[in-house]
């Protein structure tokens, strides 16, 4: 069975899952993946921005800083999201 569900080879294999299964199934990996994705920006951006000086310990500012960074890009995401997902078709 492949990652879509499907079984068999070639014309006689036979689909487990509906075609909202599938889409329900191609959500959850896009979901998946822009978490991913995500983590890894805010990772390289905040720790780009805060970290001046790498330790074995974050200082009180490095903290901080790396939090609102976080803090601003999930405000961003979200309205840019909004934005995208809510405008007029």
């Amino acid at each position: 069975m492949d990652t879509f569900g499907t079984t068999g080879s070639g014309t006689g294999g036979s689909s487990q899952f509906s075609s909202d299964d599938l889409m329900d199934k191609l959500k959850v990996q896009l979901a998946q993946a822009y978490a991913q994705e995500f983590l890894e920006t805010v990772t390289g951006k905040c720790f780009e921005k805060c970290i001046t000086k790498p330790g074995s310990s974050l200082s009180g500012s490095e903290s901080s800083c790396i939090s609102r960074c976080v803090d601003r890009y999930i405000e961003a995401t979200g309205i840019i999201g909004r934005a995208l997902f809510n405008a007029p078709r």
